[in-house]
């Protein structure tokens, strides 16, 4: 997981330009992108109905929403936006892991999370959304009852500057699937693809070594460390940067 603010989400965005497809491009990064189902569409491409329950993250919650921008990350999972017509299913997978995400994000989850307030951080993800100046999305994967959900990616965009930072952070149980890679993928090909973008960052405390490994793989470049930047309750750690240019991603994905 990465990111050391959960109030700086991101959502679904209004772009200023066509949209296009999310679909993968060959390059190094296949043997991700191959599993984002080449072919599918991401941003308007899927108006199938897609189910979201938390009944293995212990509470019975079923949520339906008529998924207007569904991402395939292909045949086992997809990126959904974050609403609040998941705000029960996303309330049941805050409760399971918040203590796991305060070591991340630096007091943003010091204390159990409540629905009421679950709520207004999705109603103000998808302001942001309309706004588009975030991109908020659920990692969801199929299972034998539907679709679960199982972590969160986000998009927050500095539009002047055609810029952004990008944060996830995956549920327990979850992990060791790949989800994190072909989630962050999904999100770089459209930032710098329909949207735009001439640079993404992601920044996360030097301690977290899956973190940085994501960063390393997806072709990121280390650009400094922030001494005891994050501000945790009990500590401050060091914050590391990491930085993604437009030029880079596409030349990666051209390569042989």
């Amino acid at each position: 997981m990465v990111g050391h603010d959960a109030s700086r989400l991101s959502s679904p965005c209004r772009t200023r330009r066509p949209v296009r497809s999310m679909a993968p491009r060959a390059g190094p990064h296949m043997s991700i992108r191959t599993q984002i189902a080449a072919g599918q569409t991401c941003p308007g491409g899927s108006r199938s109905r897609v189910s979201v329950t938390a009944t293995d993250l212990g509470a019975d919650v079923s949520t339906v929403t008529a998924a207007l921008f569904t991402c395939p990350l292909g045949d086992d999972a997809a990126l959904i936006p974050r609403t609040v017509t998941i705000a029960e299913a996303y309330q049941a997978l805050l409760e399971v892991n918040y203590e796991r995400l305060a070591r991340w994000f630096p007091r943003a989850f010091d204390k159990p999370p409540t629905l009421d307030g679950t709520r207004a951080d999705l109603e103000r993800g998808g302001q942001a959304w309309f706004e588009g100046s975030q991109l908020p999305l659920a990692i969801t994967v199929k299972a034998e009852d539907g679709w679960r959900l199982a972590g969160w990616v986000n998009l927050l965009i500095n539009g002047p500057a055609r810029s952004a930072e990008v944060g996830y952070w995956l549920g327990v149980g979850f992990e060791g699937r790949g989800l994190v890679a072909r989630a962050v993928t999904a999100v770089l090909d459209h930032a710098f693809g329909p949207l735009g973008l001439h640079r993404v960052e992601l920044r996360t405390t030097t301690d977290n070594k899956r973190s940085r490994s994501v960063a390393q793989r997806l072709g990121f470049t280390q650009e400094g460390v922030l001494r005891e930047a994050a501000a945790f309750t009990d500590e401050r750690r060091d914050v590391v940067i990491y930085g993604l240019l437009a030029s880079e991603w596409r030349r990666a994905a051209n390569s042989p």
